[in-house]
């Protein structure tokens, strides 16, 4: 499948119903999540970082179009990119960054109004920043699908009407999809969603369902770094009784993994 066909395919997931789009950090965790029947996956920043032993933040715009390039190749699922804040303050930047991963196959890619070293962006360059990395989707010839997120609820801000103007800006300047990460509750979801024309993404919180996020408005559910941690503590649990225990009651043989692989 061409990258034309994949814009058109994650367009059209966001169109009706609600999806859950899961974060792989490498290529492997993509070919299990794609044989599991999903049908479009987005990078974690925290996950992708974790697998280079670094922390959230740590990993350069180099390194993630290296890691897309690695996902792409490895499934012909849409990918969408977790771009931070575009890896620079400048509006010129969130759009070379949407440009970047474009370049290797993505069709999706999300900037946030955080600065790791400045806090949140004033919302005026929140949306300069949007409607800059808007205009580079809208040059490219295929469909790329933009998310913008508003922080606020992750960075000690929790304040929803600021994060609903916020998004109300992003859609209008050019945002396919709207996202504010650390909403936990269907109420705050819900005026979330009845507040913009554009879909909204949800990250996934455990006291919630799938189906209880769909019906406060979301249109796609994202479980950001959370599958790799349950991963990692899952290895984690069973590394630790061998260590204690001698237990090796855990272990597995990895068939499963040989099929959702293709090798079988």
């Amino acid at each position: 499948m061409d990258q034309e066909e994949l814009g058109e395919r994650f367009e059209e997931l966001h169109r009706g119903g609600t999806f859950v789009i899961p974060n792989p950090w490498d290529a492997g965790t993509a070919r299990v999540l794609e044989a599991l029947g999903f049908e479009a996956l987005a990078t974690s920043s925290s996950a992708f970082a974790f697998s280079l032993g670094r922390a959230d933040g740590a990993a350069g715009l180099d390194d993630v179009v290296r890691h897309v390039e690695h996902l792409v190749a490895a499934t012909e699922l849409p990918v969408s990119v977790d771009l931070e804040h575009g890896y620079g303050a400048a509006p010129e930047q969130a759009a070379l960054a949407i440009e970047a991963v474009a370049a290797v196959g993505a069709v999706g890619g999300s900037i946030e109004d955080f600065d790791p070293e400045h806090g949140l962006y004033e919302a005026g360059a929140a949306s300069e920043r949007i409607a800059a990395a808007a205009e580079a989707a809208a040059q490219l010839p295929f469909r790329f699908m933009l998310t913008a997120r508003a922080e606020n609820h992750l960075r000690g801000n929790p304040d929803l009407d600021d994060t609903i103007a916020r998004l109300q800006a992003y859609e209008a300047a050019g945002a396919d999809v709207v996202y504010a990460p650390g909403l936990r509750e269907l109420d705050e979801i819900r005026a979330v969603a009845e507040a913009t024309a554009l879909p909204l993404n949800v990250l996934a919180v455990p006291t919630l369902g799938v189906e209880q996020i769909a019906t406060a408005g979301a249109r796609r559910i994202s479980l950001g770094g959370s599958l790799a941690w349950a991963t990692v503590e899952a290895m984690a649990e069973v590394a630790v009784r061998i260590r204690d225990d001698g237990d090796l009651s855990g272990l597995r043989p990895g068939s499963r993994v040989g099929r959702w692989l293709g090798r079988d």
